[in-house]
């Protein structure tokens, strides 16, 4: 009996995190099947007043190869993320952080183009690295593992940048401006985009979170620490 429940808790994931992944797939879909244009955020095509593209690159990927990536970046770091906020914060963060790292991104792309050549900004791993930015700014450690080697977790992110950079039509620059936008998040530097957990709570309560609850086979999130406890010991 424990072995079926412990296998019935592993199949049920966090709902908005299966929602990413499964937006992530049918958008980069479209585009590998020439059915729609890529929609990678370009400063050219939000001159053409395609501005849904601030929101919507997070979900594009060009080849199977980043899409592939792109897929284990959201199953780690969205699933992760999500469980310690609840659903509702994970979304809205998630959009706050996908647009705040565009703005970042089209601001800094005239003059770091001027020395180099700029990927367009496209996929998870802005969102991915704001999260990891909030999560070693906030942690308690002083130290961990990483590849058998102690280092400072204030600098995991900046190793981790470093390898993304491999990750094929990965763009080192928006990549860099997620992980700024999440450690200026994390220090506290846009508390004005933080709600308490009272509004999470109530947020659970209205659409379209209150129909996340209903979807069989995933797992919501509340958004207070109390209840996520209580859920989690249940």
């Amino acid at each position: 009996v424990r072995g079926g429940s412990m296998a019935a808790e592993w199949e049920r994931q966090p709902a908005a995190a299966v929602l990413t992944l499964l937006l992530s797939l049918g958008a980069s879909a479209l585009g590998l099947l020439r059915v729609a244009p890529a929609a990678s955020l370009r400063p050219a095509a939000l001159s053409a007043g395609e501005v849904h593209r601030l929101i919507t690159y997070i979900f594009v990927y060009e080849d199977l190869i980043s899409l592939t990536c792109g897929a284990i970046i959201i199953w780690y770091f969205a699933g992760s993320f999500e469980k310690n906020v609840g659903t509702a914060k994970y979304c809205f963060l998630t959009i706050t952080f996908a647009i705040l790292s565009a703005f970042l991104y089209l601001l800094l792309r005239p003059v770091v183009s001027r020395v180099s050549a700029v990927e367009d900004a496209k996929g998870f791993m802005p969102v991915a690295f704001a999260t990891l930015g909030v999560s070693t700014t906030r942690s308690q450690m002083k130290s961990t593992l990483f590849f058998g080697v102690r280092v400072p977790v204030v600098l995991v992110p900046w190793f981790m940048l470093c390898i993304a950079w491999v990750i094929p039509h990965s763009s080192l620059l928006s990549n860099l401006c997620g992980l700024l936008v999440g450690e200026a998040y994390g220090l506290g530097y846009c508390f004005c985009l933080d709600f308490p957990e009272s509004v999470g709570s109530k947020l659970d309560r209205v659409f379209p979170f209150s129909l996340l609850k209903r979807i069989p086979g995933l797992k919501y999130i509340p958004g207070s620490l109390a209840e996520r406890r209580a859920f989690e010991s249940s």
